[in-house]
């Protein structure tokens, strides 16, 4: 079976990150930061090896789940219709856990970027790009604002992930600005995201209704 070009930029990336890893080894302490709270002070270390290998590990897994999620959705004709946005969404998450690996590399070496500035940033991005995503997502079991309404109803699917993408952008704008308040970065890239989905779950539940009547 052909490969796509996103999954062969996947390929590298978990490529990339091992090679990282192993270039980098010997130069980590045996036990790594690798965890931090919401003010962005270390709360957690791992051991060298897991500290370095942790996330390409990661990354392979989640490849296998992104690319078999198309393949084995009973509805995949729909998905093929979104399937260019779904896959630049793969690829920048990718690209954001990346990035997330070599801040922990950095920090590890003294150079130490706060991930209250890596992440406002990089879930910015991603929480902007899901709202394009939403968008254009068309019925299916995997992607998308899967309630057992939206999956029920076409018409109630639509409205929501219309609703839905505007809302996701917003929480992408919210999280970025995120970056100029750090102590607070966490609430500026969770809490709208949280928000923003409890009200697509009723609406869509309240759209449902007004199709039944």
């Amino acid at each position: 079976m052909k490969m796509r070009k996103s999954e062969i930029i996947i390929l590298g990336i978990i490529l990339l990150s091992l090679i990282i890893s192993i270039y980098f080894y010997p130069q980590m302490p045996e036990k790594m930061a690798s965890h931090w709270n919401a003010q962005g002070q270390v709360d957690g270390y791992m051991s060298k090896f897991w500290g370095l290998f942790l996330m390409p590990f990661m990354l392979v897994g989640l490849a296998l789940l992104f690319v078999a999620t198309p393949r084995m959705d009973p509805l995949k004709a729909n998905i093929e219709k979104f399937r260019k946005f779904y896959d630049i969404f793969i690829i920048l998450f990718f690209v954001f856990l990346l990035s997330t690996h070599l801040q922990i590399i950095l920090w590890n070496m003294g150079i130490e970027i706060s991930p209250n500035v890596i992440f406002p940033i990089g879930l910015g991005l991603l929480f902007f790009y899901i709202g394009i995503l939403c968008e254009n997502a068309k019925r299916n079991w995997f992607i998308g604002i899967r309630t057992p309404w939206t999956l029920s109803n076409e018409v109630v699917w639509d409205k929501t992930h219309k609703i839905g993408g505007k809302l996701f952008k917003i929480a992408g704008v919210i999280a970025l600005l995120g970056v100029f308040f750090q102590n607070y970065a966490f609430f500026f890239t969770i809490i709208p995201v949280i928000l923003f989905s409890a009200y697509t779950i009723i609406y869509s539940y309240v759209e449902y209704q007004k199709e039944m009547k």
